[in-house]
C-alpha cells in the first residue's frame, strides 16, 4: 500500500519511515509529486489541523495521507501556547526567541506550577474505518464531524510527553521548545538528549507507534481481504 506523509519536514519525515519500515507500506513525500499542497490551519484544535493536512494532501495525491499537528501545552497558560505554538510571540520569530518569550511569560512561576506537555496529534485520511483515540470533547467532535462529512473515515491518534518549563535553557540539540523542556525522568531537557533518546520517548513516536497498530488492523488486513476476493 502507498501512503503519502503530509509534512516537508525532513527529520519527520525520516522518524516516521523509520518506524513504519516494518510493515508493508511505501511511504512517499513531497519529493514524488510535481506539486503539493501546502493548507491553511484554519483548525480551532491539533485534530481539526492535523485532518485538514491529511484530507488536502490526500485529495491533491490521490493517495492515503498521514499528517500531524503537535505543540506546547503549558499548565501556567492555560494550556497555551497550544495549536499557536509556531506562531508563540507573534510571527518572524525563531525557535529561540519564542522560548525565550516564554521563560519571560514564566519568570517567577515556582517548579510546581510549571508543568507541560507536548503533544502530538496523528491522523490518517482516508481509512476503511473510523477510529479517534481518544474521543474528542463535544465542540471538537463537532468540528471533526464537518470535516470529515457523512461517509469519510479516518484514523486518529495522540501522543504525548510530560515535562514542566525551565527556568532557563539548556543543550543544542533538538528543536522548536526543547532547550526549556525538562524531563524530570530523563534529568535533561528535551534538547540535551541524543536524538535516539528524544525519538524513543517522543510524542511523535507515542502517536506513530499507535498509528502504525491501526493501519496494519484496518488498512493492510482491508487491502488483504480485497485482494483475496479478486
Amino acid at each position: 500500500m502507498k501512503i503519502v506523509l503530509a509534512t516537508g519536514n525532513r527529520g519527520k519525515i525520516s522518524e516516521i519511515r523509520r518506524i513504519l519500515s516494518d510493515i508493508e507500506v511505501q511511504v512517499l513525500t513531497f519529493e514524488d509529486f510535481d506539486s503539493f499542497p501546502d493548507p491553511e490551519e484554519t483548525g480551532s484544535s491539533f485534530l481539526a489541523n492535523s485532518l485538514i493536512k491529511a484530507k488536502a494532501v490526500s485529495e491533491a495525491t490521490g493517495l492515503p495521507a498521514l499528517a500531524d499537528d503537535s505543540g506546547l501545552e503549558v499548565d501556567w497558560l492555560n494550556g497555551g501556547p497550544g495549536i499557536m505554538s509556531a506562531r508563540y510571540g507573534g510571527e518572524g520569530l525563531d525557535d529561540r526567541r519564542r522560548y525565550l518569550r516564554l521563560l519571560e511569560e514564566m519568570e517567577g512561576v515556582p517548579e510546581h506550577k510549571r508543568g507541560a506537555r507536548f503533544r502530538c496529534v496523528m491522523t490518517f485520511y482516508p481509512a476503511p474505518a473510523v477510529e479517534i483515540l481518544p474521543q474528542p470533547p463535544g465542540a471538537e467532535a463537532d468540528e471533526i464531524a464537518e470535516l470529515l462529512g457523512d461517509d469519510e473515515k479516518a484514523l486518529v491518534t495522540e501522543g504525548f510527553l510530560y515535562g514542566r518549563v525551565a527556568e532557563e535553557p539548556a543543550g543544542e540539540g533538538g528543536f522548536g521548545y526543547d532547550p526549556v523542556f525538562y524531563i524530570p525522568e530523563e534529568g535533561k531537557t528535551a534538547a540535551q538528549l541524543r536524538l535516539e533518546e528524544k525519538n524513543r520517548i517522543s510524542h511523535r513516536y507515542r502517536a506513530l507507534v499507535e498509528m502504525k497498530r491501526l493501519i496494519r488492523r484496518y488498512c493492510l488486513s482491508a487491502q488483504d481481504t480485497q485482494g483475496s476476493s479478486l
